[in-house]
């Protein structure tokens, strides 16, 4: 039996193709949303199942799910074993929901339907400059937010996964010894703040942001016995943050932020902190050029969604020095993102 190899593709064709993948990008999003959501991989956990095996489980149309564990499988989430029976991989493993480092959260944030929604309304950001989730739903982000508990509570549980991942890459390249206090503006669940006080058992730690994520971080900070050690202050960063810090610590916030924004935020931790203190952002750094880089898509959700940007290190200088820091030092992690230092 002769093989027929495939015809030699032209650069246009290979072009139209690539534009092809990017145009069809939103449906992989889909099929990945509608993995998490029925939570495919929790299911294929213990042996290989079959489509129809599990759409009876799931109550959901056989033909319907085959399709798109197919389509996942071809885009290497799952692996078709034939007999239209799935199994997981590797990075259909990452999508259990209550494994170490699982990617079932920020994967569940990412592909929802409200992200679809604010992003059919990308154009506006563009003819604007304004938040496309403004034009969607109404009010800002983090107004929208309190008023829609199950939609805050997929973006919180996301926002904490994502900690999860950085933290233990911060720790393992930046020293946090010598601070007495330490504040983590706008830290969420607290996953940031207590994994360096379990770390720095002589350190102590105040969780600062609003107090419906509060809510959520308090039986957090108790399961690990911390409360002695970290206190919880609800608050506005844009009116103050709680005086007294040796160090403000914000992971991924100042990015929600345009310039004007962020330095207010700043100068108020300027105002509050110990002398001698120092301010550490947790965030992505822009790369030059063509190089892909993964700040540049979260530039853009920070464009759609609260009005802010990811930078670049002179970008940080420049905002630093608005607010009276001189920019001490970037290091990178194994992470997505790094520890930028100010004095």
């Amino acid at each position: 039996m002769s093989v027929t190899n495939p015809p030699e593709v032209s650069p246009e064709a290979a072009a139209a193709q690539h534009l092809m993948q990017l145009s069809t990008g939103y449906i992989a999003s889909t099929c990945v949303y509608l993995a998490v959501k029925l939570r495919l991989a929790d299911l294929l956990a213990a042996a290989p199942r079959s489509a129809a095996d599990l759409a009876r489980e799931l109550s959901v149309n056989e033909d319907a799910l085959f399709r798109v564990l197919r389509t996942l499988a071809s885009l290497g989430v799952f692996e078709e074993q034939g007999a239209r029976t799935f199994a997981n991989n590797l990075a259909s493993s990452m999508l259990r929901s209550e494994t170490p480092g699982s990617m079932h959260a920020m994967a569940l944030w990412l592909t929802d339907p409200f992200h679809f929604q604010v992003y059919a309304n990308a154009l506006h950001s563009v003819e604007t400059g304004d938040p496309a989730v403004e034009k969607t739903v109404g009010v800002p982000v983090f107004e929208w937010f309190p008023k829609n508990p199950e939609e805050s509570e997929i973006f919180n549980n996301a926002m904490t996964m994502f900690s999860g991942m950085v933290i233990p890459a911060v720790l393992e390249v930046y020293d946090f010894s010598g601070i007495g206090t330490l504040v983590d503006v706008a830290g969420g669940h607290g996953r940031v703040l207590t994994s360096i006080l379990q770390k720095y058992p002589s350190m102590r730690g105040v969780l600062f942001d609003l107090e419906h994520v509060l809510v959520g971080a308090r039986p957090v900070i108790e399961s690990l016995g911390l409360s002695d050690r970290c206190d919880t202050v609800s608050g506005d960063f844009f009116e103050a943050v709680p005086e007294g810090g040796d160090a403000y610590i914000m992971k991924h916030i100042i990015h929600d932020w345009d310039d004007e924004r962020a330095t207010t935020i700043l100068k108020n931790i300027r105002a509050a902190m110990n002398r001698g203190g120092r301010v550490i952002l947790l965030d992505s750094v822009v790369s030059p050029g063509n190089q892909p880089d993964f700040a540049k898509m979260i530039d853009l959700e920070m464009l759609l969604m609260p009005g802010g940007r990811e930078r670049t290190e002179q970008e940080f200088r420049e905002l630093f020095a608005r607010a009276g820091f001189p920019l001490t030092r970037i290091i990178p992690t194994k992470s997505p993102l790094s520890v930028i230092e100010a004095r």
